[in-house]
């Protein structure tokens, strides 16, 4: 899990992934610089903390870097599992070397809803996984493709894209819970338009740096 000044919301973030601890799986946190307490607050919840460079890919990449298992699964501090996730990803391999969850946007909009369906049937008919899909993957796959591309933003398209050259990914329809902050603090319409101008973008080949600075101004 890669993390950045998450002081206020670890504690819920890593809570309902104690189970999965107890079954034996490794938690790992990848701290990005936070300025805050996340690191400490999280240290009794984890296996291990990891200082990595400012960046979800790197943090990311860091995290592989330092875990024991053969299957790898990156997620999101806003993100929750399913209580099935384990089962749903067992029940694919070794089949599909790597996969995505269907997304479910929390938030009172029913717009949300609509969007969260539009991702998860793109995501079907792309093949594209986004991080908010908690990617996972075999350790053997991750490591031939080099793990995540090192760019401030569109690391999991990039992903996507590398890992498509060989195989498609498994579509899970368990559904993982992903926070809707984002789209109601800047309006729904205006933080679709964003991103789907972000992608056509990144699609004709603007730099991720650029659409990094643009991602974060909202503009």
């Amino acid at each position: 899990m890669p993390v950045l000044n998450e002081a206020a919301s670890i504690n819920a973030a890593l809570t309902p992934l104690q189970a999965l601890r107890s079954g034996g799986h490794q938690v790992i946190l990848v701290d990005g610089g936070s300025v805050d307490a996340t690191p400490v607050l999280a240290a009794s919840l984890v296996d291990q903390v990891v200082t990595a460079g400012r960046g979800r890919a790197r943090q990311m990449n860091a995290g592989a870097a330092a875990a024991r298992g053969d299957v790898l699964l990156f997620l999101h501090a806003d993100t929750l599992l399913p209580d099935d996730a384990i089962a749903a990803v067992v029940s694919v391999l070794p089949k599909h070397v790597w996969g995505r969850f269907d997304v479910r946007i929390a938030g009172r909009p029913r717009m949300l809803r609509v969007i969260a369906w539009l991702m998860n049937l793109r995501s079907r008919l792309s093949g594209i996984a986004t991080g908010d899909q908690a990617i996972f993957v075999t350790r053997t796959a991750f490591e031939a493709i080099g793990g995540f591309p090192e760019q401030p933003l569109m690391e999991d398209i990039e992903f996507s894209r590398r890992m498509l050259r060989s195989v498609r990914p498994a579509c899970l329809v368990s559904r993982v819970t992903t926070s809707g902050r984002r789209w109601e603090r800047h309006g729904i319409w205006r933080t679709i338009l964003l991103m789907w101008r972000l992608r056509f973008d990144y699609w004709r080949g603007v730099s991720a740096a650029r659409l990094a600075a643009r991602y974060d101004s909202g503009a």
